[in-house]
């Protein structure tokens, strides 16, 4: 290829839950998902060449584009399916056009994670005005997490909402770092980041390093 390209996020979710299925459709511009339909998130650098990757996985396969988000370093597309076989196929055409294989990602890295427990009414309303998902609630627990690279927050997030019963406020799935803002009970908040760093663990790839920090 003419321009070298960085894979930095590479993301299969096997099954979207509701409310993840459901922010999607929300914020994004192209084809919406359904709940369990299985979704692939691919983030690289430079920006532009999404297009090519998005335009190989339509041709190869039967998947359905959710996004295709273009910023001035990194781009990111969405595809789903109700077929994970077709998910996968979409993915393995992508990595045969770019030449790499799925352990050339970029590993996720936690930047940051935090966890307010008994959240004051104010602080619940300026977090609401922001948020494109589900309310956050006077005395309820805030989870906060920031991810390196950005795409990984999807994944993140589902898998939460699998583990616990927690409100998925908001997801940032594109630029520099991906946020994830979680609220519920002090307990299922406590649930919930188990299984996202857990999840985020289990990626493997490339050396990510840097500084990780908790509050």
């Amino acid at each position: 290829m003419a321009q070298a390209i960085e894979l930095r996020t590479y993301s299969f979710i096997d099954s979207l839950q509701p409310q993840m299925a459901s922010f999607i459709a929300t914020v994004a511009r192209g084809f919406l998902p359904l709940e369990r339909q299985a979704a692939l998130f691919v983030e690289i650098e430079p920006a532009l060449a999404v297009n090519s990757l998005l335009d190989v996985a339509l041709k190869r396969t039967a998947v359905i584009p959710g996004m295709q988000v273009i910023e001035r370093a990194y781009g990111m597309i969405e595809v789903h399916h109700a077929d994970q076989g077709q998910v996968h196929e979409a993915g393995r055409a992508i990595l045969e056009y770019l030449g790499m294989k799925e352990s050339d990602r970029l590993t996720p890295r936690i930047v940051s994670h935090q966890m307010i427990t008994g959240m004051e009414n104010h602080q619940t309303h300026l977090i609401n005005r922001m948020r494109h998902g589900q309310f956050l609630l006077e005395n309820e627990t805030l989870y906060i997490l920031e991810v390196h690279p950005a795409g990984y927050a999807a994944i993140a997030a589902n898998e939460a909402e699998k583990a616990a019963s927690v409100n998925l406020l908001e997801v940032e799935t594109f630029g520099a770092f991906g946020r994830l803002y979680l609220g519920g009970s002090e307990e299922n908040i406590r649930e919930a980041a188990a299984a996202i760093e857990k999840t985020l663990s289990f990626i493997k790839g490339r050396e990510n390093p840097g500084q990780s920090l908790v509050y």
